[in-house]
């Protein structure tokens, strides 16, 4: 293909169709393909950035969904959410974890890095929609927390890597 797009890998959420409606809403080409495409599939669409979506999984599930981790290696912004946020913790290093209590509904995240590129622009309290059971316990090197809930962490970054996550669901309005 030779028109620029981004590449949603789908991990199950029910939210993946409404990621994809989303970027197309900003008059930019998104694809959706398994979680498990090639590393050559996925380089196909030519992507300037790659989404991972969440997913009802855990990580440490035997049958979790995974992708290649080598997505994460590609030199290509990614934004991870929710399960995605998960996938690049366990999968770089860091730990993930059941959380002491699941968020599911309507959550205010606090803002912590205003100067990240992810939340640039943006007011300091944000209102999200939250669907998770998991939650990050430690970050991989290289990652700092941008975001938190009264409960959890809602938003990591590893500028220099040019990934970004977050454990909110930015595509669902309510």
């Amino acid at each position: 293909m030779d028109t620029q797009s981004i590449v949603i890998l789908d991990f199950g959420s029910q939210y993946t169709q409404l990621i994809a409606r989303r970027i197309r809403e900003q008059n930019v080409f998104s694809a959706v393909l398994p979680c498990t495409a090639s590393i050559a599939e996925i380089q196909a669409y030519n992507p300037i950035g790659i989404v991972l979506s969440g997913g009802p999984s855990s990580v440490y599930d035997a049958d979790a969904p995974a992708a290649d981790p080598a997505i994460l290696s590609l030199g290509l912004p990614v934004l991870g959410i929710c399960y995605g946020l998960q996938f690049i913790v366990h999968h770089l290093g860091g730990k993930v974890r059941p959380a002491d209590k699941r968020e599911y509904g309507h959550a205010e995240v606090s803002v912590l890095d205003c100067e990240t590129a992810l939340f640039a622009g943006l007011p300091k309290s944000l209102h999200v929609w939250m669907s998770h059971g998991d939650e990050a316990l430690e970050l991989p090197a290289g990652f700092h927390r941008t975001a938190q809930t009264s409960n959890a962490l809602a938003g990591i970054a590893d500028e220099a890597r040019r990934v970004w996550a977050v454990q909110f669901h930015p595509e669902v309005h309510h």
